[in-house]
């Protein structure tokens, strides 16, 4: 809950793999709040309101997941909502002459985003959630200390430019408003 408070301010992209993450944290403990609170919230060097604050924040996120359907898998309409507003900035951006740069950089990761889709992404998935479902693939990957191979390296360290790109017009947007004509 910290974190994402703090993520949410600093970079979206971040945000939401953490968020997808907690979601997959919650399943990990079978949706259970005593268990995510004796297992996992009480390893954290928090004190006790702290702790509470998590445990609450927790609970809620459990019962959102109940309520929506995504115990098993998916993602909370409140991470969904983020992603769409996400990509609307991205075509926004893709649209605007205004942003060459960005529009470059799109360009850039399209074929893996394309070779992603061949090897079986949900064709229904738009292409900033097949870029962060690599990033959060890989990042599950690294956790298990499993090997990556050069090639998705090379398309991580691309598709991470560009989402971060994203990310930072998706602050400036927040903070100043983006001028797309």
């Amino acid at each position: 809950m910290f974190i994402s408070k703090e993520l949410r301010k600093q970079n979206i992209a971040e945000y939401l793999l953490y968020m997808w993450q907690v979601e997959d944290t919650i399943r990990a403990f079978g949706c259970s709040l005593p268990r995510i609170r004796r297992e996992y919230v009480e390893r954290f060097d928090y004190d006790e309101e702290q702790k509470e604050e998590l445990i609450d924040w927790y609970g809620n996120l459990i019962r959102m997941m109940n309520e929506e359907g995504c115990r098993e898998h998916g993602h909370l309409q409140i991470n969904r909502v983020t992603l769409q507003l996400l990509n609307d900035l991205h075509l926004q951006l893709l649209a605007s002459p205004k942003f060459p740069f960005y529009n470059t950089a799109y360009y850039k990761v399209l074929p893996f985003i394309v070779e992603l889709r061949s090897r079986g992404a949900d064709k229904n998935e738009g292409e900033i959630e097949t870029c962060l479902n690599l990033l959060y693939g890989v990042m599950m990957l690294r956790l298990q200390k499993r090997e990556i191979t050069p090639n998705t390296e090379h398309a991580v360290r691309e598709v991470s430019t560009f989402i971060g790109m994203l990310s930072d017009y998706y602050k400036k947007d927040k903070e100043e408003g983006l001028k797309f004509e």
